[in-house]
């Protein structure tokens, strides 16, 4: 039976850990943490409930699509509660729009504010629809090996879209700036701006505005027991409090870890933590990239990420809410032309215990602030107590209520904290973004070209940033895994 080690238990590592297993690997997980799930741990605190990390459950189809692949299915382990609406956007002078749950409404929504959008958006959803299913299908769970992977007959009759931005071809069709912003917004995800996203990616406004906004009732953190739970039925062994120091590397072939100073051997290594900092732990020689590679990629954002508790419940608010009240085109130069703290940055809320009440105690609200950063800049104490200060001024403003002698708990997380936990580089929060020179095959490789049987998966690979992508990436990194394991006993064979 192969032994196959799993450094990090984010949603990458969860997945693949259950492929292996399902394959017939002896798998053991060792977190550097003390608690399984990577950047989606969760805590609690006087009575509330905190997720830690992603908050967005998009793409139900691809959790489904995991699920089934062990014979299961997410309503064995979680309930699922679709947002209607999905989330609320404040815009200048309190102006507000609501995403409506169902596609028909938010036609309905786009005429009443643009004359004509309704049908402008009916065929921009049309093309991202195409585009979706043509990604999901094939192109997402393919391993980034070569150029050929993304020639099918569906986007060679579409090559175009690599070329052309989603900004360009929004703006295109559309001129009210609310309905330019809230169709500019799901790209965010892939961490780059959406003047430098290709036209392709539209698929995330399918993903948005058709499949819709989900919540996993009890939290996100239910995703990664229902994970751990599924692993643990086929086998896997995960470990807690396990700091990898060194990957074993004999000759050219990686064969097992040093973990918390004692070494532990296996026939395979896979790596579902930080791809920069996983290469630092082999000698120099054994890496693939430098670091002048790194330093020329383009990053996602970093966050600083408030956890806060009040003692009432807040109003005018809703699940998710987006603050688009300032210039985003001047927050993005801040963080991805000009590192540096941004003057007027937007921001995201989420308020869990207005869907789900066992996340608070009773007449209580907790919430989760999400400010962008650069990644690389300074972080300090003093800067997070700054911005705290302008987000709950803001939210004071745009909801109309006084809340700041409210807060009863508050708790941040910032780029040293990124660092420190997840040994992310540069502080990123999302890893690397999805421009079109770091799309699919462009992007670091899955399997180690100076070390034998050493992998990668996770957001530094493909496919890229968020949860659904590395639920794939989980299953991409295990079959690639699994294809060498058997090329290699055929060749005993023969």
């Amino acid at each position: 039976m192969k032994k196959v080690f799993i450094i990090g238990s984010g949603f990458s590592s969860l997945s693949a850990a259950c492929y292996l297993a399902q394959s017939g690997c002896c798998v053991e997980v060792f977190e550097k943490n003390d608690s399984l799930g990577g950047r989606a741990r969760v805590f609690s605190d006087a009575g509330f409930t905190f997720d830690m990390g992603p908050s967005w459950y998009w793409m139900p189809d691809v959790f489904d699509k995991f699920f089934n692949d062990f014979g299961k299915k997410t309503s064995d382990y979680y309930e699922l509660i679709r947002l209607d609406p999905a989330y609320k956007v404040f815009f200048k002078d309190q102006e507000t729009v609501e995403i409506p749950g169902s596609i028909q409404d938010i036609y309905d929504l786009f005429e009443s504010i643009e004359v004509g959008s309704a049908a402008k958006l009916k065929r921009f959803i049309t093309s991202a629809e195409f585009n979706y299913k043509a990604s999901m299908d094939e192109l997402v769970y393919r391993p980034g090996n070569s150029i050929m992977e993304l020639l099918t007959p569906q986007t060679v009759s579409r090559i175009n879209q690599f070329f052309a931005s989603i900004r360009s071809t929004i703006r295109k069709e559309f001129t009210n700036p609310k309905l330019v912003k809230i169709l500019e917004f799901p790209v965010l995800f892939l961490g780059a701006k959406p003047e430098a996203t290709p036209a392709f990616y539209n698929f995330m406004n399918y993903a948005d505005l058709v499949l819709g906004t989900w919540y996993p009732k009890g939290g996100m953190y239910k995703i990664v027991e229902a994970m751990v739970d599924l692993g643990k039925s086929l086998g896997v062994t995960y470990h807690t409090n396990s700091t990898i120091d060194e990957i074993l590397v004999e000759g050219e072939k990686a064969v097992g870890l040093s973990i918390n100073n004692k070494k532990c051997y296996a026939d395979t290594i896979l790596s579902g933590a930080d791809y920069h900092h996983t290469e630092t732990l082999l000698p120099q020689k054994c890496r693939t990239y430098s670091e002048t590679y790194w330093e020329k990629r383009t990053f996602a954002p970093s966050a600083l990420i408030f956890y806060v508790a009040f003692d009432k419940k807040v109003e005018n608010v809703r699940h998710h809410c987006l603050f688009f009240d300032e210039d985003f085109d001047q927050h993005a130069v801040q963080i991805y032309d000009n590192p540096e703290w941004p003057d007027k940055p937007l921001f995201y809320t989420c308020f869990p215990s207005v869907t789900d009440e066992s996340v608070a105690p009773k007449g209580k609200e907790n919430a989760f602030f999400l400010i962008p950063l650069a990644p690389g800049i300074e972080d300090s104490q003093d800067k997070r107590d700054q911005y705290f200060n302008k987000v709950m001024l803001r939210l004071e403003q745009q909801t109309n209520q006084s809340l700041k002698e409210h807060v009863v708990y508050k708790k941040s997380f910032c780029l040293n904290d990124f660092k420190a936990d997840y040994n992310s580089y540069k502080g990123n929060a999302y890893g690397m973004a999805n421009t079109l020179r770091q799309t699919a095959f462009l992007r670091p490789k899955i399997k180690s070209k100076k070390v034998e049987q050493l992998y990668f998966t996770g957001q530094l690979t493909v496919p890229g940033p968020g949860v659904p992508p590395a639920l794939i990436s989980g299953k991409i990194s295990s079959e690639q895994i699994l294809k060498h394991t058997l090329n290699e006993l055929t060749h005993e064979t023969i």
